[in-house]
């Protein structure tokens, strides 16, 4: 067969290739940031949190490894293999973002929660099976650190956007519901999910395959059926590279915690920070609730509630600098990644990144100052520019070529299987362990960091010549 002949990019083709990343993760950011504050600004209770986040790990579990599947058979000489399934993503999450601010009650705004993280895993699926497709194996750690920037760029815009748009929009109502402000930020995110996908698939051609590829591709789509995918999915998991089954160990503990993270550092900077328990925030909305349907309510009552409810507002919109400042990091510290991981070794330097960011996020709840606050930030960051490219370039040399996008699907199902148990199972945790206190919640993240970190060791990774 005749071998098809991958050259090395420029930077900025790398960089352009990737311009699409941003407004995927621009979403995402919204996702970690807005959408838990949003539940609660709707009525919804901490505890419910875990399974009202519920579609993030169903719709990746499902979609990513099936778009994967039918992505490795696909081919037109107009869009290529990957691009039509990120741009069909991207106009999806376009639609679902400018919508989900309207959401006038809990449900609506979980259903639309589904769209939106189907849309996402639509067109995130096929981006890290672009970079393999795209780029030599000396590069593609560059790659895979390109899209961590990326990552850190368009989270940082989501979070920084909430933060600005709260403290320049933001009003003392006391009617309750979803502030205006954040209208400004999906509708932001909208623009950019499409936008920025639209320059990458214009920029970036891909690798037509060869004659024989091509003809197995014929051959592959004659003897197809509805359950092909399916099949293929489960033959791929059975016949894994036992490194990927390491990474899944380490996925477990990483991604519960990062879970745990997003759901729980809101709640925990109402309570460590500005002393607001969940039960002052119910108390506020339910008198909300009753001054929005005319009963007369004592002056005192809605002084206090008009306080409690922007002082909820103004946790949102520190949560927001907090993401955004480690996102911010993100963007500073990914590429330098690349020399470190050349230097020391990919492994060595993921090691060392996992366990920086369990000792940031563990500390968090004893900082009572919101600028000191800011200080763990810089370990999240320099983690989360690790975790989103280090694993991939460690795994991917031991990803058949023909299966690429499986396996970025099945590793993508090693992501949103520990985020599916954490759904179903940290209430329970939350509510009869660690006392409904969202303080311990964030401290038990970091503590699984360092587990995950501890993981990392069983991999036995071929590390390859790193290239930028």
């Amino acid at each position: 067969m005749t071998k098809r002949i991958i050259p090395r990019l420029s930077f900025w083709q790398i960089w352009n290739m990737n311009v699409g990343f941003f407004g995927i993760q621009y979403s995402f950011g919204l996702q970690q940031t807005a959408v838990n504050p949003i539940y609660s600004f709707l009525g919804a209770h901490a505890e419910q949190l875990p399974i009202l986040n519920l579609a993030g790990p169903i719709t990746g579990l499902l979609i990513q490894p099936l778009i994967g599947a039918i992505s490795d058979k696909t081919w037109s000489n107009r869009w290529g293999r990957r691009k039509p399934f990120f741009l069909l993503g991207a106009v999806l999450c376009s639609l679902a973002l400018f919508a989900f601010p309207f959401s006038s009650t809990i449900w609506m705004a979980a259903g639309l929660l589904w769209i939106l993280d189907a849309a996402n895993n639509t067109a995130m699926e096929p981006y890290r099976a672009f970079i393999a497709d795209k780029l030599p194996q000396e590069q593609q750690t560059f790659g895979f650190q390109m899209q961590s920037l990326f990552v850190g760029a368009g989270i940082t815009l989501a979070n920084l956007s909430l933060f600005v748009f709260q403290k320049y929009l933001g009003g003392n109502s006391a009617n309750g519901g979803i502030p205006v402000w954040v209208y400004y930020s999906f509708f932001l995110g909208s623009f950019c999910s499409i936008a920025s996908v639209a320059w990458s698939v214009y920029k970036t051609p891909e690798i037509p395959p060869t004659d024989e590829e091509l003809e197995e591709l014929k051959k592959a789509k004659e003897q197809s059926n509805f359950f092909t995918p399916f099949v293929e999915i489960i033959m791929a998991i059975r016949e894994m590279p036992k490194l990927l089954w390491h990474l899944a160990l380490v996925y477990l503990f990483q991604w519960y915690a990062l879970f745990c993270y997003w759901q729980f550092i809101t709640p925990m900077l109402k309570w460590s920070l500005y002393g607001i328990s969940e039960s002052d925030e119910q108390k506020a909305n339910h008198i909300a609730e009753l001054t929005q349907k005319g009963i007369s309510v004592a002056a005192s009552d809605l002084s206090w509630t008009k306080n409690i409810l922007h002082t909820v507002e103004v946790a949102v919109g520190q949560t927001g600098l907090m993401n955004g400042s480690y996102n911010i990091v993100t963007i500073l510290s990914a590429l330098l990644l690349v020399p470190f991981a050349k230097k020391f070794s990919t492994k060595k330097t993921y090691i060392f990144c996992l366990f920086l960011t369990g000792l940031g996020i563990a500390i968090l709840p004893l900082i009572k100052n919101e600028y000191l606050i800011l200080l763990p930030m810089i370990a999240l960051g320099i983690g989360w520019a690790a975790m989103m490219g280090l694993p991939y370039s460690m795994v991917s040399p031991a990803i058949p070529a023909n299966k690429r996008g499986i396996y970025m699907g099945v590793i993508n199902m090693m992501i949103v299987i520990p985020m599916l148990i954490q759904t179903l199972s940290f209430g329970f945790i939350y509510h009869t362990i660690l006392g409904n206190n969202p303080s311990s919640a964030i401290a038990l993240a970091g503590i699984l960091f360092i587990v995950a970190s501890g993981c990392v060791f069983f991999m036995q990774v071929k590390e390859n010549k790193v290239q930028g």
